[in-house]
């Protein structure tokens, strides 16, 4: 667990400052009549990403946490096997958006994540599973405008009938 902390924080401070680094291509500051750069949320979300993985070290360094002061392993049985679940999930999701588009692969991944690992109630996850991609449309769609990838054409139906909503 110890090992494992330092390891993990150490992997997302490099991701993050990575991530930093690539926002500053864009704008990262306020642009006058327009409102932040397109790399403002990029970079401050990372810049505190870093700053709670600096936090993270420091309480490990300080042996704060019950992680720092273990020397169990990081994973037992039932950790890596959760972790094959929720990793092929994340697969599945990301192979599914360029067939049945962002939203359609995020109602997928949530009725496997809340009726197949989580074991709510069909009726809550086959709600959810509709629900939260409609709102997260219009809040990209309509109010964000900002498109996301909609897959094949067959799914040009849901799509045309969600526009019509929006205008």
């Amino acid at each position: 667990m110890r090992v494992g902390e330092i390891f993990t924080a150490g992997i997302l401070a490099l991701l993050s400052i990575y991530l930093m680094w690539k926002s500053t291509e864009l704008p990262i500051g306020y642009i006058s009549g327009t409102g932040p750069g397109g790399g403002a949320w990029p970079f401050w979300l990372a810049a505190i990403m870093l700053g709670s993985c600096c936090w993270t070290a420091v309480d490990w360094w300080r042996g704060r946490t019950p992680a720092s002061r273990s020397d169990d392993p990081v994973l037992d049985s039932h950790g890596w096997r959760t972790l094959l679940f929720v990793g092929g999930g994340v697969i599945g999701f990301v192979a599914l958006i360029s067939i049945i588009s962002m939203y359609g692969a995020i109602a997928v991944f949530l009725f496997y994540y809340l009726w197949f690992l989580g074991r709510h109630s069909l009726w809550l996850s086959v709600t959810m599973s509709l629900v939260v991609p409609v709102a997260l449309f219009f809040f990209f769609e309509g109010a964000m405008r900002i498109t996301m990838p909609s897959g094949l054409p067959f799914t040009d139906p849901v799509f045309n009938f969600l526009y019509d909503v929006i205008y």
